[in-house]
């Protein structure tokens, strides 16, 4: 009797050591599997963005327009856009000849109209008084007199010769639009762009999984290019001495 209590007791020493096992490598195994999801998490994103599509075009009403929330608004918006573009660009009308044309046709017919009503024993038609609000035109100018500043303030910061990369960069993209204000006037270029957020922000936020691990490795490599043209070429440009100014 005294072998068999020996006995089992044994084998319940065996059963709650196994037991502490396997919950120690279930533990382990949920630590791993948090870890990796951690990981998994830490998606690259273009432009290191960390909010969606919609909160980085702004939020509102113009990005549910750019990113097609109501097709019937987006569509009307990117038609009057089109029907612009084929006025001033195919049909070669002017700014000043469509407005003073618009404005032929509006007051004649508001003028008719206003004269007919007493014959016809009808109201004459309700024309609005349109009027611009103060605080609306002060909060553009000052939004524009901001980013205005803004550009300025990175223009002086770009000829200063500090930053060598941005400066390859700014003058890069300078050189772009001057090959592309050659192709193409700016009403031309206004509508590409204009189109270009049309379609653009909504294929990305469509296609954003495909698009962002293409981007990183097109990101990488450059940057090892990058790289390389830095240690070749910019390490050996001499460098203006910057004084400090003490104040």
């Amino acid at each position: 009797m005294a072998e068999h209590k020996e006995e089992s007791l044994m084998e319940k020493i065996k059963e709650k050591l196994h037991d502490d096992s396997s919950s120690s490598d279930s533990d382990n195994e949920k630590s791993g599997s948090s870890a990796a999801s951690s990981i998994k998490t830490k998606i690259y994103r273009l432009f290191g963005r960390e909010q969606p599509v919609h909160k980085v075009l702004g939020g509102g009403k113009p990005a549910d327009i750019f990113l097609w929330r109501n097709k019937k608004i987006s569509g009307g918006v990117l038609a009057g856009a089109t029907a612009i573009w084929v006025f001033f660009e195919l049909m070669e009308y002017h700014l000043l000849t469509l407005a003073c044309h618009c404005l032929i046709l509006s007051l004649a017919i508001l003028f008719l109209w206003s004269n007919a009503t007493t014959f016809i024993n009808k109201s004459p038609p309700h024309i609005p008084e349109v009027k611009i609000p103060e605080d609306l035109v002060v909060d553009i100018a000052l939004s524009l007199r901001y980013e205005l500043n803004r550009g300025f303030a990175v223009l002086r910061e770009i000829a200063s010769g500090r930053d060598l990369k941005k400066f390859l960069a700014v003058i890069a993209g300078l050189w772009v639009l001057s090959i592309i204000g050659s192709c193409c006037n700016f009403l031309t270029l206004f509508y590409i762009a204009f189109v270009t957020l049309h379609t653009v922000p909504v294929l990305y936020e469509k296609y954003e999984d495909k698009i962002d691990p293409f981007v990183e490795k097109a990101t990488a490599e450059f940057k090892k290019h990058f790289a390389v043209f830095h240690a070749k070429v910019i390490t050996k440009i001499p460098k203006a001495q910057l004084k400090d100014k003490k104040h």
